[in-house]
Parts: C-alpha cells; sequence; structure tokens
C-alpha cells in the first residue's frame, strides 16, 4: 500500500508539473510538496431504538448481520475548547480519552476541512496550502464519509503512560497539563505565535463520556458500532447516539463497500438518513 501510495503521488505531482506550463525551461523553482493522501472512513447513524436493548446494548439480530463482538470496548473521552470555542471555530479539536485495555491516555489534535460538492482535491490543496501535505507523517489525512457529506481531517496522536486502571481519567487540570505538554507546532502558532497555546490554556473539558465499541469483521472489513450516551439536547436526561463505521485505505473499493453497508442498513430500517458530527454535539450540549 505504501508502494501504491507514492506511485500515486508521483503521478499526481508529475501531472501538477505538466500543467504548470513548462517551467522548468527558466530559472530553477523549489518544488512543492505533494498533497496528503487520506484514508478513508466510512459512518453512518443508526436508529437506536430499533438497533439497542432497553439496556443500551446492541440488540442480537445486529450483531450476527454485522458480525460484532458482544463485548465492547469502553472508552472515556472528553474533548479540550474555550467557552467561546474558539479552536473549533479553526476547524481544530482537541480530544483526551482512556481506553478500558491500554495503559496510556490518548491525546488527539485533529484539524478538519469541508469537502464542498464532493471535491476531495481542492480540500487537500487548502490543507497544503496550509502546512499539511505528504510529507507530515506526524498525521494522519483522513475523509470521513457520512451520509450526505464529506469531511477531510489531519489527526495528530500522543499516548502517555498512565498507571490508571479501566477508563478512569485524570482530573480536568492534570489533562490539560499533558495536552499542553504535547501540543503540536502546527496548532500551537496555527494563526499567530502561540495561539493555539492561548485558546488551549483557556480551554475546559466538555464531557466526559464513556461510550462503547464493539468490533467486528463484515464483507472482509473490520466494523465497528459505537453507542455514545451523550447528554440530550434539554439537559435533563440522555440519548444514545449510535454510529457505525468502517475504515479502509483502497481508494478504489470504498465506494462500493460505502454503497453495500448504506443498503444493508437501508433494508434492516436501521439507517438514520442524515449526517452528525458527535464532537459538534458534544461542544453544544456541555
Amino acid at each position: 500500500m505504501k508502494k501504491w501510495k507514492k506511485v500515486t503521488a508521483s503521478l499526481m505531482l508529475s501531472i501538477v508539473t505538466l500543467g504548470s506550463g513548462m517551467t522548468f525551461l527558466g530559472a530553477p523553482q523549489a518544488s512543492a510538496a505533494a498533497n496528503a493522501v487520506p484514508a478513508y472512513e466510512v459512518k453512518f447513524l443508526a436508529k437506536p431504538e430499533l438497533v439497542l436493548n432497553t439496556d443500551g446494548t446492541p440488540r442480537s439480530e445486529v450483531i450476527q448481520t454485522l458480525g460484532l463482538s458482544s463485548t465492547p470496548r469502553n472508552i472515556n473521552v472528553e474533548y479540550f475548547d474555550t467557552n467561546a470555542l474558539g479552536l473549533d471555530q479553526q476547524g481544530w479539536n482537541v480530544r483526551f480519552r482512556k481506553k478500558d485495555d491500554k495503559n496510556n491516555y490518548e491525546l488527539t489534535y485533529k484539524k478538519r476541512y469541508p469537502v464542498i460538492n464532493g471535491d476531495i482535491n481542492a480540500a487537500l490543496t487548502l490543507a497544503n496550502q496550509e502546512g499539511f501535505d505528504k510529507s507530515d507523517d506526524n498525521y494522519e489525512a483522513e475523509i470521513d464519509w457520512g451520509y450526505g457529506k464529506q469531511t477531510l481531517s489531519f489527526s495528530n496522536t500522543k499516548k502517555v503512560d498512565t498507571k490508571a486502571t479501566g477508563v478512569q481519567l485524570p482530573s480536568q487540570q492534570e489533562a490539560l497539563n499533558m495536552l499542553l505538554d504535547k501540543l503540536p507546532g502546527k496548532l500551537k502558532n496555527w494563526s499567530a505565535s502561540n495561539w493555539g497555546k492561548q485558546q488551549l490554556t483557556q480551554s475546559r473539558a466538555y464531557g466526559p463520556i464513556t461510550f462503547h465499541r464493539y468490533e467486528g469483521t463484515w464483507n472482509g472489513q473490520e466494523l465497528t458500532l459505537e453507542v455514545w450516551p451523550i447528554r440530550d439536547a434539554a439537559g435533563t436526561g440522555i440519548e444514545n447516539i449510535v454510529e457505525v463505521s468502517f475504515k479502509t485505505d483502497d481508494t478504489v473499493a470504498v465506494s462500493g463497500l460505502r454503497t453495500q453497508l448504506l443498503q444493508l442498513l437501508e433494508n434492516n430500517n436501521w439507517l438514520i438518513p442524515a449526517d452528525g458530527l458527535k464532537t459538534q454535539t458534544i461542544l453544544e450540549r456541555y
């Protein structure tokens, strides 16, 4: 796959060079780095009242149809932003989480770009202009492909060892100190010197939320079903958000696989025909 990515990137760069108008005849110019080559995460929302039991676990027919394990992985997560959501307004999300089977905390710094009218190359080119290109191996490029829209994201994930057990998170201030300590340069100086550091210093936790991830194999793909018990819009109870997703590096097969999963969910009347960003919902409700 890495070899394929290199060939693709070289081909893209060759096309760009040919389209630039014989610049090799003039003075030598610096070569621009190629656009990043993203993987894909296809994700759909499912109807909680039809796919979950009353205790919030997936129904047996859902487990069987999607090839899921009946035992979930539990993950505790919180997001950090200012009260005015200054990071989010610039397309940045900062996440802190702990998985029940890991002895480390996961710190993720993610920059998002909307994909407009399906033009992934335009989003990749804009990201390239802002410093996210193929040469930067600190960030993983990914296209989140939902029901009706796509989003390009670049994620930088750091890990900090801990003796904490299960999904136990540190205090808000301890988590914030770790996030500041591992703060990547792109976010730190995003729109001005130390802008990101100042934003994060003034941030608070949104959450925490413990969600449940059921993993399995469907159609040769690793598939997950996640159940997110999120505070409801009124702030008086809990609403389960259910997401079914798979990831792939195969840019040729992804469209067909997405269609098959979409049809499977539709045929069982499990699909919610809408897009939703969990992160945005959490920032709005916590």
